[in-house]
């Protein structure tokens, strides 16, 4: 880390004021789920720890103001509403900065790696302002309407990127006689006069414009996250009269099964290998049999809890695998009705989900027909 980071300290501001529109979706892309948690907060969490920056403050739209206070929890970070524009919710943010220096970044580059800051800070012991660039590596040419036109040399374009660090007071200044509707902030310095320092970008910072990048991003995203495996097995015993609850799902048998909440021994098993899978303990721990609040409960607040717990963490549920062990009731013709019905508390696509049923030969105790057990698996992904 270079010295200057101990010296020079910035405010981080993050622009997410925008709609979203070209990715086609009513919820704007920065407060979309991207590997587990939203696509503003990735962009958080590559600025907040580095040491350089002292503050984070993030740009939002008058009506977002809900929204993102749900999605930042208690992160550290200073709220701004921005403007009709770009550039005026950038005059907001630079308005709350209090540091010597700040940086300016897209809420739709999530991903930023340390070494670009660190390359930035590095510069500004120099200049007053620096952006990182990547070069172009493909064939660039012009248009002539649905045809190729003229070629452009590669070796004379660069691609720009955020953030962009800058000395508090010029890049206010430079805004000041700006009027224009700018792209980013390097092209309001450059306009006023002032010298841009160039480092290195990385290919991680590309913009997240159009559900294409989002895929690419959704991808990205996975190759960080390591793969995590939870089990989870329960049994009830029959007592009383039936149905039995197994997946949520009301099953035809002449007994019930035995327990404090509606002994849903499917969605018992699977949430007890969600927790399982992220470290959280077992379902014992949070919903204790021996507290009332529980008793004849729907399973599905269970199972709704813990996947909750999990994605706080930043993880992804991948897939669920189950197997009841029982001699009856036949499992058969209720088991697509089990796996739609975990599929949506879990909000996973169906085929995520498997139920699949056993018997022991008659042996133990559900061989003699004495009560269900379930085994199950879960798969996550998280950091």
């Amino acid at each position: 880390m270079p010295v200057i980071a101990r010296v020079m300290k910035f405010t981080a501001i993050i622009v997410a004021a925008g709609s979203g529109s070209r990715m086609g979706s009513d919820v704007p892309k920065q407060f979309q789920m991207l590997g587990g948690k939203e696509v503003l907060v990735h962009a958080i969490d590559a600025l907040l720890p580095h040491p350089a920056i002292e503050a984070v403050h993030v740009v939002i739209a008058a009506d977002q103001e809900r929204m993102a206070k749900a999605v930042l929890g208690d992160k550290s970070v200073k709220l701004v509403i921005g403007g009709e524009t770009r550039s005026q919710s950038v005059r907001n943010g630079l308005a709350a900065v209090e540091t010597s220096h700040v940086l300016i970044h897209d809420a739709a580059r999530p991903f930023c790696p340390g070494t670009v800051i660190d390359r930035l800070v590095s510069a500004m012991e120099t200049h007053d302002a620096a952006t990182p660039m990547l070069r172009s590596v493909d064939t660039l040419a012009q248009p002539h309407g649905a045809l190729l036109g003229d070629g452009v040399d590669r070796e004379t374009v660069i691609r720009i990127q955020t953030p962009q660090a800058f000395r508090t007071n010029v890049i206010r200044d430079a805004y000041e006689g700006h009027d224009g509707a700018p792209t980013d902030e390097a092209r309001v310095a450059a306009a006023a006069g002032i010298d841009v320092a160039l480092v290195q970008g990385d290919e991680m910072l590309d913009k997240i414009t159009t559900p294409g990048d989002f895929a690419r991003a959704e991808a990205l995203a996975g190759q960080t996250m390591i793969p995590r495996t939870g089990m989870g097995f329960d049994v009830h015993q029959f007592a009383g009269e039936g149905p039995v609850m197994l997946g949520g799902i009301a099953v035809p048998h002449d007994k019930g099964l035995s327990g404090h909440s509606d002994a849903d021994v499917l969605l018992h098993a699977i949430t007890d290998a969600l927790l399982g899978a992220v470290s959280l303990g077992d379902i014992g721990l949070h919903f204790p049999p021996s507290d009332p609040t529980w008793k004849g409960a729907d399973s599905e607040k269970f199972l709704a809890h813990a996947a909750k717990l999990v994605r706080d963490m930043g993880a992804v549920i991948d897939s669920v695998d189950a197997t009841l062990i029982c001699e009856a009731p036949k499992v058969g013709p209720h088991r697509a009705a089990m796996q739609q019905n975990i599929a949506r508390i879990l909000d996973l696509v169906p085929d995520r989900v498997s139920v699949k049923a056993t018997t022991t030969e008659r042996l133990g105790f559900t061989g003699r027909g004495e009560g269900i057990a379930c085994q199950a698996v879960v798969n996550v992904r998280m950091k």
